[in-house]
């Protein structure tokens, strides 16, 4: 079972139309806002000796600072398009990027097989996904992950979607990064709270640690403000 024709399209379609320039996808925030304050929730329970996976890094912003703090870092997402971004920005090659379909469970066995136990961040991808593939990107993460790796989860809360909603319906209409994620047929915060470490936990992953944060947005409220999406943030990893 692999992600829908459209899902794909969509992707494609989204990250075609989306300039280089750092911020222009409206997730795209300066590591400072993201990664960095990710990893220092996962510090405490990661082998840092370990290779890092970014799965779905998008145009690979994230990835980049990764590969700061890990000895390999591995970044891939569904989209060709995207993964040219990604290379684009990696004028130092400190990052591997590769397009690799995450719910095709073959090629992230073989993966897994070439990586070892890695250690997964994975931002803002199940909640935008289709039903059906949500178990399979679990089930990717927990391959990854084996015995040793951990993972952190981010994933935007039922609550985002009424924060969209109210967001779209502001006067001059919708920002235009946003504006572009609909006109794609992107889909956000479809997902319920509980279902993503539900799927987590059926696929074989303890969660060690949860709470609750924000998303920071590139792109700013007409009062100016910068939008932040409500988030859930999870560690998971096999225990025993």
């Amino acid at each position: 079972m692999t992600l829908t024709g459209r899902y794909i399209h969509a992707w494609e379609s989204y990250w075609g139309d989306t300039p280089d320039a750092p911020g222009e996808a409206i997730w795209d925030s300066d590591p400072s806002l993201t990664a960095a304050p990710h990893l220092k929730l996962l510090a405490p329970y990661v082998d840092a000796a370990l290779p890092v996976v970014d799965l779905g890094c998008g145009n690979g912003t994230q990835t980049r600072y990764l590969a700061r703090h890990f000895p390999r870092a591995v970044g891939i997402d569904v989209s060709h398009a995207g993964i040219a971004h990604a290379r684009r920005a990696d004028t130092a090659g400190t990052v591997e990027f590769r397009q690799l379909n995450a719910t095709d469970t073959v090629a992230v066995r073989e993966l897994h097989k070439r990586l070892g136990d890695s250690n997964v961040y994975l931002r803002a991808v199940i909640h935008q996904s289709d039903p059906p593939d949500r178990p399979l990107i679990a089930a990717a993460v927990a391959e990854l992950v084996g015995e040793r790796g951990r993972a952190f989860v981010a994933e935007l809360t039922a609550e985002a979607k009424t924060v969209l909603r109210d967001i779209m319906r502001e006067p001059g209409g919708p920002p235009p990064k946003l504006a572009r994620v609909f006109a794609h047929g992107l889909k956000p915060a479809e997902s319920e709270d509980h279902e993503v470490p539900d799927l987590l936990r059926a696929s074989g992953l303890t969660v060690l640690a949860d709470g609750r944060t924000t998303l920071a947005q590139t792109e700013f409220r007409a009062d100016g403000t910068r939008i932040e999406l409500p988030a859930q943030w999870l560690i998971v990893g096999r225990t025993g």
